[in-house]
C-alpha cells in the first residue's frame, strides 16, 4: 500500500527521494512549553500528511491537548491553558479545582473515580487511620506527569505509524496502586487519531476503577447549526438546567451569555461491530468529528453542552459508569474492582468528516443503527 501525499499516490522510497527529511510532511516531534501556568509541560506534538496536527501533553497524564485540521481548530481551548501538574490542588475549592485543568482535546477521568466528589469506605485498604477516601471532580489522574516509553515513526514496507506510548501511575501508600499504559496512533496519511489505554492494578489490594474520558470540541466544529448525531435509545438522565434553558442537545446554538451548563446521560445503541458511534457535524455538512469507542468497556455516555459566551464547547463523554457516581455504583454493585495484576483495556477512535461526502456517510452509518428524538 502506498501513501496518500498532498493528493499522490506515493512509495515510501518515492516519497524519500522527493524530501531530505520525511518530517517536512509527517511526523512525531518532542517538545516542552516554556510560558506562564504550562511553563515545564513536556509534549509531544503529531503531525499527519493529511493536515491532522495534535498534541500529547506527557506531564498532564498523556492527555491530547490543541488539536487542529490543516490549520482549524478542533480541539476545544478553555483558556486555563495546559497548567503544570505542579500547580494542581485536587481537594481545593471544595473538590472543583479539576476544572482548572479543563482545556484541550482530551482531559482523562480516573483511575479510582470519576464523576462529582464524593467521600467513600476506604475498609479494603486495611489502614485504620483512613477510614474513608475523599475525592474532588473526575478524580485524580489529569494531574499526574506521565513518563513517555516511545515517540516516534513506526515504518512497516510502505506504511508507516506515528505512535506515542506512555504510562502514568497514580498511587498512595495504604491505598491505589493503579497504572495506566497509553498508546496514541496515527497513520501518516491519516485523518484519524487513536487511544489505546490499558488500565493495570499494580497493587496488592482489591482497588476500584473508574474512567472517563472528556473529548472537547470547540469553534468551529461546534457553531450555530452543528448537530449532535447519535444512536440514543433513551436519554436516562438530564441536568436541571436543561428544563430551565430549553436548548436544545441536538442542535447548537450561537455562543449565549451565562449559559448554565446542560448535560445528559443518553443510553446509546451501539453498532453490530460492538462500537459506540457518535458525531458532532457543522450544519453547513462540511466539516465534523466522529468518536468511536468499545461500547464493553464503556457502556456509558454523556453530552456536555457549555455554551457559554467565552466557553463556547461540545463535549462527548464515553465513561465507564452511570451519572449516580462512584458510591452507588459500589452500592449497586456496578463498580469495577481490580484485583492484583487485573487489568482493563479500551480502545477509542477520533477521526476527522472532512467535505459532505464524508459528514453525510457518517451520519447515514449512525442512523442505520438507531434514530435519536428531537
Amino acid at each position: 500500500m502506498s501513501l496518500n501525499v498532498f493528493g499522490e499516490q506515493l512509495s515510501a522510497a518515492a516519497l524519500r527521494e522527493r524530501t531530505g527529511d520525511l518530517a517536512s510532511v509527517a511526523g512525531v516531534r518532542e517538545i516542552e512549553l516554556s510560558n506562564g501556568v504550562e511553563r515545564g509541560v513536556r509534549a509531544v506534538q503529531v503531525r499527519t500528511s493529511a493536515g491532522l496536527e495534535f498534541e500529547v501533553l506527557v506531564d498532564r497524564a498523556l492527555d491530547l491537548g490543541a488539536a487542529r485540521f490543516r490549520g482549524v481548530p478542533v480541539g476545544w481551548r478553555s483558556g486555563n491553558g495546559f497548567r503544570h501538574p505542579g500547580l494542581h490542588e485536587n481537594n481545593d475549592e471544595g473538590g472543583l479545582s479539576w476544572l482548572r485543568a479543563l482545556d484541550g482535546l482530551l482531559v482523562s477521568g480516573g483511575l479510582d473515580h470519576t464523576l462529582f466528589g464524593a467521600e467513600v469506605d476506604a475498609d479494603h485498604y486495611r489502614y485504620p487511620p483512613k477510614q474513608t477516601v475523599s475525592h474532588g471532580l473526575h478524580g485524580r489522574l489529569t494531574a499526574i506527569p506521565g513518563r513517555l516509553l516511545e515517540a516516534g515513526e513506526v515504518w512497516e514496507g510502505d506504511r508507516c505509524t506515528l505512535r506515542v506510548r506512555g504510562e502514568v501511575v497514580q498511587a498512595t501508600s495504604f491505598g491505589e496502586h493503579l497504572r495506566l499504559t497509553r498508546t496514541v496512533e496515527a497513520d501518516f496519511d491519516g485523518l484519524e487519531l487513536r487511544l489505546y489505554d490499558v488500565v493495570d492494578n499494580l497493587g496488592f489490594e482489591r482497588t476500584p476503577h473508574m474512567f472517563l474520558y472528556h473529548l472537547n470540541f470547540g469553534w468551529p466544529i461546534v457553531d450555530a447549526g452543528t448537530e449532535f448525531v447519535a444512536p440514543i435509545a433513551e436519554t436516562t438522565w438530564r441536568s436541571d438546567s436543561v428544563a430551565e434553558q430549553g436548548v436544545s442537545y441536538r442542535v447548537q446554538p450561537d455562543p449565549q451569555p451565562g449559559f448554565v451548563e446542560q448535560v445528559y446521560e443518553h443510553r446509546l445503541v451501539p453498532h453490530a461491530d460492538g462500537r459506540h458511534r457518535v458525531a458532532l457535524i457543522r450544519g453547513d455538512s462540511t466539516l465534523g468529528i466522529e468518536v468511536t469507542w468499545d461500547a464493553a468497556t464503556m457502556p456509558c455516555f454523556f453530552e456536555w453542552q457549555n455554551l457559554r459566551s467565552g466557553q463556547y464547547a461540545v463535549g462527548l463523554e464515553p465513561s465507564t459508569h452511570h451519572v449516580a457516581g462512584d458510591a452507588a455504583a459500589r452500592d449497586d454493585g456496578s463498580m469495577t474492582w481490580l484485583e492484583h495484576g487485573e487489568s482493563r483495556t479500551y480502545r477509542t477512535t477520533i477521526r476527522v468528516l472532512d467535505g459532505i461526502d464524508a459528514t453525510s456517510s457518517a451520519r447515514d452509518a449512525i442512523r442505520r443503527v438507531a434514530g435519536q428524538p428531537d
